[in-house]
């Protein structure tokens, strides 16, 4: 699987870099602009089930105890996939794929940055949540921003 998503012709026809200009989404709605003004688009590491030998399985063994690979996803708000880094051992954590990925060719336009969980790291190219802010969905409901 992690061959397919990471390889020609899928990765070159339904992967593209991540453009500068704001999502029309965004853009043409009230409740997200001008505050979310730059961001480009989400990350996130997604963990997929796979099959190892023997000697592969305690690199594979994520935190939950299966055995997965974690792969690095990032899309657009129009739902297309920017970026795809795949085939990482399960046991990595998304701070670490999202330094390879940044290492090797992963470039977020300057003044742009993406969305991202509390399990990446902060830094100018990503939005992280505050740590130990409990964010709450009723909160969410009484502001209005269903």
């Amino acid at each position: 699987m992690a061959c397919i998503l990471s390889s020609p012709p899928f990765y070159s026809t339904y992967i593209h870099p991540p453009s500068d200009s704001p999502s029309p989404y965004l853009r043409n709605n009230p409740k997200f602009w001008p505050f979310f003004k730059g961001v480009i688009g989400a990350i996130d590491g997604s963990h997929i089930a796979l099959s190892c030998p023997a000697t592969m399985r305690a690199a594979c063994r994520n935190r939950k105890g299966f055995i997965s690979q974690n792969c690095l996803f990032c899309c657009s708000f129009d739902m297309l996939f920017t970026y795809a880094l795949t085939g990482w051992e399960g046991s990595i954590s998304d701070a670490r794929l999202w330094e390879v990925a940044h290492r090797l060719q992963f470039q977020i336009p300057d003044g742009c940055f993406l969305l991202a969980d509390a399990g990446f790291p902060h830094c100018r190219a990503l939005l992280v949540p505050y740590q130990g802010v409990r964010y709450h969905l009723a909160e969410h409901r009484r502001a209005g921003l269903r």
